[in-house]
């Protein structure tokens, strides 16, 4: 085959969520990129929930689409119902979420990607990566075709050596209906010498919308005036997919009963969980139902929602009631819900076993340490969910870009900066167990990270990067000089002695109750109303973000060896299987004490000032930064 048709600058394997995005954004960053995935028609599929957003995963939508990715884009063209969640909470637990038309999600996506010049679609399955030294130099498929490329981004989700569970039969399998990857994973493994484990997650049935009886459920309608994830514009051309806006749909609430447990009890030994089947690792957090009939048998009933699939289909998703049990049991379970006495099944729930690459051999760009042009994206890394696999697309997308030309600025983000930075700190520090998903609660700053800012914290980076439009940036500014003026005002101005920044900050204070203001945009408003109201949180927690830089701008020196004075042995496996290239990273491995952090700063200091010592008075390279540890020399 022609040299032209078989040499890219990145090949991306896999088309879920994750390769969308990586593929994607290295093509706009012009990048010569090829997709290789296993079924054309299945690009961006829904495997499980069709839903985005949630609980901290709508953080990290609105985050992908201010660094320029696809995703919200592509979740309000499919949107048939939106929801802001916790809305009587906090600013910063607030988040948005949409049920999505599955086949309208898949289908813009897929044509997104066709479109997007620069990037190659091509069916195939990959079986081996090839190598050349201390890089990977090619991907070989099913067919012997071997396409060569500067940079490689695995994405395959949940494909690598899978298996199928229900009941006690068991199939390979990526997913239902898709074949599992098994020599890829055996290549990852002998040809690179990775570190692999096993996972576990799972999916409910689907039923029938015409077989329930709705009526009788709790319905739950669609926010009244429905919002949108992307602060960005959608350009495309793209034909709309059931028109202008698809109708907004309502989901339903039942409950199981004390008769759907005993079905569980009762049939545990054709569990494959329990009966020694499965041996990967499931979520703690999203437990299979025959897990929490058994972990919490003291509760009665257990929530189920019904959540519609799309527009143009009449199936419903059981969310919360994932489980592996054989057929005939599911078909006892769904029965006893009620609303569901004459439900039809039209498919069925099932487990997945499927391998992993242990992610603390990965560094912050998503490379691998001992493959610097090989990335790794998505549920390969141990997580769990369409919106972090996406987020980690996009990073692996941009740095194997950026890697592959040779220039341009590496994507790195703090966790300070965004939940994606969170996300992929955790994986390359902490020991994953199990499924790793996002929650608010696992960032430190989500007073700082909150989903209704994620363009002013991260669109400018877009920007920089090459995947933000001059438009996009053009209606950032404006919304950023509409609060700047807001604040000014607000601050300047007075009312019976007190600012009006000082009204607005008190406990109920709106802007709109406040006399002569300016008229500004409803962000703006609502921006000023949150930062007025948190002020004193947000700065101490600015303040904590700076000690933080403080510990991430000391290097541990790559070959720096662990075996010091003072250090467990705990700690010394756990820093050398990991390798930290910060203080901060070392800090966060689980079982590193604060002291232990402390002589690590001393022995780090102690080749610094020898080689100050040694050096002439008027230089002052190698010394310690002045001002404590870490210290920025930019900051001198």
């Amino acid at each position: 085959m022609d040299s032209a048709l078989t040499h890219y600058d990145i090949v991306v394997i896999g088309g879920g969520h994750a390769g969308c995005e990586a593929a994607l954004a290295a093509a706009r960053l012009g990048a010569r990129v090829l997709l290789l995935t296993i079924n054309n028609d299945h690009i961006a599929q829904m495997s499980c929930n069709p839903a985005v957003g949630g609980i901290a995963k709508g953080h990290v939508v609105r985050e992908i689409d201010a660094l320029g990715g696809e995703m919200a884009l592509n979740t309000d063209a499919a949107c048939i119902q939106f929801r802001m969640l916790n809305r009587s909470k906090g600013a910063a637990v607030q988040s948005p979420r949409a049920q999505c038309d599955k086949v309208v999600y898949q289908r813009r996506m897929k044509h997104v990607i066709e479109r997007c010049p620069g990037l190659f679609v091509h069916q195939a399955q990959a079986v081996r990566l090839r190598v050349d030294g201390e890089r990977v130099n090619g991907v070989e498929t099913e067919f012997g075709d071997v396409f060569t490329a500067g940079a490689v981004v695995v994405a395959t989700g949940t494909f690598l050596a899978a298996t199928l569970h229900y009941g006690l039969s068991a199939f390979p399998g990526g997913r239902a209906g898709d074949p599992a990857a098994g020599a890829l994973s055996e290549s990852l493994r002998r040809d690179l010498g990775l570190e692999m484990a096993r996972l576990k997650t799972g999916t409910p049935v689907r039923v029938l919308g015409r077989t329930l009886d709705l009526a009788s459920l709790e319905r739950q309608d669609p926010d009244p005036s429905p919002g949108r994830f992307a602060f960005r514009e959608d350009r495309s051309d793209l034909p709309r997919l059931g028109g202008p806006e698809l109708p907004q749909h309502p989901c339903y609430l039942t409950w199981s009963t004390a008769e759907t447990a005993r079905v569980v009890r009762e049939n545990l030994d054709r569990s494959p969980l329990y009966s020694g089947r499965i041996h990967g690792t499931g979520a703690r957090y999203c437990p299979s139902f025959e897990d929490k009939v058994v972990r919490f048998a003291e509760r009665e009933r257990h929530q189920v929602y019904l959540e519609p699939e799309g527009h143009f289909t009449d199936e419903y998703y059981l969310n919360g009631i994932s489980t592996s049990l054989p057929v005939d049991v599911q078909w006892l379970m769904v029965r006893t819900l009620p609303g569901l006495e004459r439900a039809h099944i039209s498919r069925y729930a099932y487990a997945i076993e499927y391998d992993v690459v242990l992610p603390h051999q990965l560094d912050r760009t998503l490379a691998v340490r001992r493959w610097p042009n090989l990335f790794l994206a998505g549920q390969i890394n141990g997580t769990s969910g369409y919106e972090e696999a996406a987020g980690q697309g996009l990073v692996a997308g941009v740095n194997a870009a950026v890697l592959a030309a040779g220039r341009g600025e590496a994507l790195v983000l703090g966790r300070d900066e965004a939940y994606i930075g969170v996300m992929i700190d955790d994986l390359v520090t902490k020991d994953i167990v199990e499924p790793y998903r996002l929650f608010t609660s696992r960032a430190e700053y989500r007073l700082l990270l909150r989903q209704d800012n994620a363009d002013l914290r991260l669109m400018r980076r877009g920007h920089r990067l090459g995947l933000v439009s001059a438009p996009d940036l053009a209606r950032l500014e404006a919304l950023e000089a509409a609060i700047d003026h807001g604040r000014a005002f607000l601050q300047q101005h007075r009312h019976h002695g007190r600012s009006l920044w000082e009204l607005l900050r008190a406990p109920g204070g709106r802007y709109a109750d406040l006399p002569g203001v300016p008229d500004l945009p409803a962000r703006a408003i609502a921006h000023l109303e949150i930062e007025s109201q948190y002020e004193g949180y947000t700065e101490r927690q600015v303040a904590q973000a700076a000690s933080l830089r403080r510990l991430e701008d000391w290097a541990i020196p790559p070959d720096f060896d662990f075996a010091q004075r003072g250090i467990s042995t705990e700690a010394r496996l756990k820093l050398e299987r990991r390798r930290p290239l910060t203080l901060g990273q070392a800090a966060r491995i689980d079982g590193v004490t604060p002291a232990e952090i402390s002589l690590l700063q001393v022995h780090l200091h102690r080749p610094r000032r020898k080689s100050s010592d040694s050096a002439p008075a008027d230089n002052s390279a190698g010394e310690a930064p002045p001002g404590g540890p870490g210290q920025s020399r930019d900051n001198q």
